[in-house]
């Protein structure tokens, strides 16, 4: 197993890192946090230089790489900006790989080319007030009349909706079924009629924000199902899948961010007459926060390495999700502590990553589902 990235592949992270420090600058990342507003502009850049399209075949616009390919795209603007990374993750898994997988050849011309381009986001709306964890549970419904479906009910936590263009929406379309089964996909404009939305205060990932969601008898068509009728499920299984290794990647280059603001810190910040990293309490915490970001980096591409060969599964997602989340989370407290009253303050980044890393263990699937699902598949 090699763990040295290729040439082509060296390359493409420099000159990544090269127009983020450009178009991304901590000012910028810090004025999106505070104004609430989704780093547009730095996605636009990375769009027009084909970044979104990295994972996606040739022939849709894309760069036709693979996972290790997308995971250091996301890995790279996570330590730019978390919300960047996260809006970037959530076109690559819905506009792109969901379609790719799932989609009609006419879907896929429609959505793929123009989600590469930086002209089609992306929104998902799965979770409900009394479906979370029990994702399997949801209850908003499609009524079937005739050539049309009516979509009726409530989602919590659609991130992306103040940007998208369309929605991925999981609904129920047969009420008969058993749990996992009669679910079905749909893709429709986020500005048709009947949807509104609000957005929710959150303590962090202020930029992207998430919604809460109602459908009021929204139209929408057969054609406008991603997958098979009443088979949502196995669809959204492969989705959340990619999704799992694009936030972990993404999560794993905030860590790294963090990280290199602690030991700057401790280089410069002078106490006793001599920088705060000679004392070992100082120095072990940030040896801590090393072995985290390290650690969690091997996972990330371990994973896509697994992925790119076709042999990733449940359990190694989940161990994915479980160690890069707790990572981070844990690497943004100790850099609060390492910074003191600068990690404190919100005129320091430090600040917004501990806000931002406290999703980490909770969306997206819980540490404690996480467990759940490993302990199942080690036979438990």
């Amino acid at each position: 197993m090699d763990f040295e990235f290729d040439d082509k592949q060296k390359l493409m992270q420099r000159t990544l890192d090269d127009l983020l420090k450009r178009v991304c600058p901590q000012e910028y990342s810090m004025e999106c946090d505070e104004k609430g507003e989704a780093p547009m502009e730095a996605y636009k850049e990375m769009a027009k230089d084909g970044w979104i399209g990295v994972s996606t075949p040739e022939e849709f616009g894309g760069m036709g790489g693979n996972e290790i390919d997308m995971s250091i795209v996301l890995e790279t603007a996570g330590h730019h900006y978390l919300d960047l990374g996260t809006m970037i993750f959530r076109n690559i898994c819905y506009g792109c790989d969901a379609i790719l997988a799932s989609g009609t050849a006419e879907q896929k011309k429609k959505f793929v080319t123009s989600t590469v381009k930086g002209e089609t986001y992306f929104a998902f709306s799965l979770t409900e007030p009394d479906a979370g964890s029990d994702a399997a549970s949801i209850i908003t419904r499609a009524d079937r009349e005739q050539d049309v479906f009516k979509i009726t009910g409530t989602k919590n936590y659609t991130s992306g909706m103040p940007i998208a263009t369309d929605v991925l929406v999981a609904v129920r379309t047969d009420k008969n079924a058993k749990k996992h089964e009669g679910i079905t996909n749909f893709i429709i404009p986020a500005d048709r009629e009947g949807i509104e939305w609000k957005k929710l205060r959150l303590m962090g990932h202020r930029a992207m924000g998430t919604c809460e969601v109602h459908y009021n008898g929204v139209e929408a068509s057969e054609k406008e199902i991603l997958g098979d009728l009443d088979d949502g499920w196995n669809g959204l299984m492969k989705y959340i899948t990619t999704e799992r290794l694009c936030l972990s990647a993404a999560r794993t280059g905030a860590a790294a961010n963090a990280l290199k603001m602690a030991i700057k810190h401790a280089q410069e910040r002078h106490q006793f007459g001599r920088p705060i990293g000679k004392f070992q309490a100082v120095s072990h915490m940030i040896t801590e926060m090393h072995t985290l970001v390290d650690t969690a980096r091997l996972q990330v591409y371990r994973f896509a390495w697994l992925a790119s060969k076709g042999h990733a599964g449940r359990l190694e997602a989940a161990t994915l999700k479980l160690y890069a989340a707790e990572a981070y989370k844990r690497v943004a407290d100790l850099g609060v502590q390492v910074l003191g009253g600068y990690g404190y303050s919100a005129e320091f980044p430090m600040e917004r990553h501990y806000r931002d890393a406290r999703l980490a263990t909770i969306g997206a699937g819980s540490s404690e589902i996480q467990r759940n699902i490993i302990a199942k598949e080690l036979g438990l």
